[in-house]
């Protein structure tokens, strides 16, 4: 059940839509399982998509097919102009320097501190920059989320909140143009939630990012997306504005957004 594509609360309407990444036809299974079942959608530049859907709808397995984590069984995934599949894995690395990925789990290195936890990405992706450099852009982005105090703390000693919010940090301190969100606010109390809501829009409107917002929490959805996509069962069941879905008659739907 497609709908006609609406984009609203869009950064900047006097803008071009230009396409960022570009999926056409995506299917992609494992065994007998088909999980995604021919997926087409696009991420234009300056806007946060969310893509909702249940477990098990195929939202997972979609934003690991977007970095080249999972093959296509058929389809293209174009990112940045480059079609993923397509890429050898200098190249494919190349292309994901470009992509930042917040993980579901924050997946921070338990053994380093925050400070060397943001000093590690930067010291693999921005080679030229100089030890002030690199100091200035640590600080900057743990500024950017409220945790300038937490830079010579272990992970262990912050809230689940803190540590997604240092993902968050780590993740744009490299300048990514796109940001991949994997379940950003999964095991956070709703205040919690909130605040990384509102991080992802300031980081939206600083860094002038793209985002794929992957997630079943209505809230954050509301929040934060420009433009929806609803996935059910492998395929986009409905894709719109948030208002559209919020009007919609539809039984599924409502299930989502009582």
């Amino acid at each position: 059940m497609n709908s006609t594509l609406t984009v609203t609360n869009f950064p900047d309407k006097t803008k071009s839509f230009e396409k960022v990444i570009e999926i056409n036809n995506l299917r992609k299974g494992f065994g007998t399982q088909e999980v995604l079942k021919n997926v087409s959608l696009q991420l234009f530049k300056g806007e946060n998509l969310a893509v909702l859907g249940k477990s098990g709808s195929g939202k997972s397995v979609l934003i690991k097919c977007i970095v080249g984590l999972f093959n296509p069984d058929y389809g293209t995934i174009n990112v940045l102009g480059e079609n993923v599949s397509e890429l050898n894995n200098e190249n494919l690395g190349e292309l994901r320097k470009k992509v930042g990925f917040l993980f579901q789990s924050g997946a921070l290195y338990d053994s380093m501190t925050i400070r060397q936890n943001l000093e590690f990405p930067l010291k693999r992706i921005k080679k030229d920059l100089t030890k002030k450099e690199i100091n200035e852009k640590v600080n900057e982005a743990l500024e950017n989320v409220g945790l300038s105090d937490a830079i010579d703390k272990m992970p262990s000693q912050l809230s689940g909140g803190m540590r997604k919010r240092i993902s968050l940090a780590r993740t744009i301190v490299v300048d990514p143009m796109i940001i991949l969100y994997d379940e950003p606010t999964t095991g956070l109390d709703p205040a919690t939630s909130d605040e990384i809501s509102s991080l992802i829009n300031d980081v939206q409107k600083k860094y002038k990012t793209s985002s794929l917002i992957i997630t079943h929490d209505i809230e954050c959805a509301r929040n934060t997306a420009n433009r929806i996509i609803m996935l059910n069962d492998g395929v986009v069941y409905k894709e719109g504005g948030l208002t559209e879905f919020e009007k919609s008659s539809d039984i599924l739907i409502r299930s989502f957004f009582k």
